[in-house]
């Protein structure tokens, strides 16, 4: 995998999208999307433009590869991850409080 199919695929995960999702919105089948990610197809500008404007970059932006700009990703995805996380956990204990109403209601008849 090539630098430009890592920071597209990092970008796809931070969006939470599918390869197909991603297929779609740029109008391509998502074996053609997945040669991007992979390396395997070289991409030209027009699509390169396409998939800069569908993640909200500049071209530029979409093809640098800086370890700074890699760092920031990675760690806004790791907070992205720790907040879906807190979510999740806030969903488990009011699952758990559900849970022991229900069981109380129960055992007082």
């Amino acid at each position: 995998m090539n630098a430009l199919g890592k920071k597209i695929r990092l970008l796809r995960h931070q969006k939470g999208w599918s390869q197909e999702d991603v297929a779609k919105r740029l109008d391509i089948s998502i074996p053609a999307f997945s040669k991007i990610e992979t390396g395997i197809t070289d991409v030209n500008l027009s699509r390169l433009n396409q998939i800069s404007k569908l993640f909200g970059l500049t071209l530029v932006q979409l093809l640098s590869t800086s370890d700074s700009e890699e760092d920031k990703a990675k760690v806004d995805e790791v907070n992205e991850l720790n907040k879906k996380l807190q979510q999740r956990e806030a969903e488990v204990i009011e699952l758990q409080k559900k849970v022991i109403d229900l069981y109380e209601q129960l055992h007082k008849k």
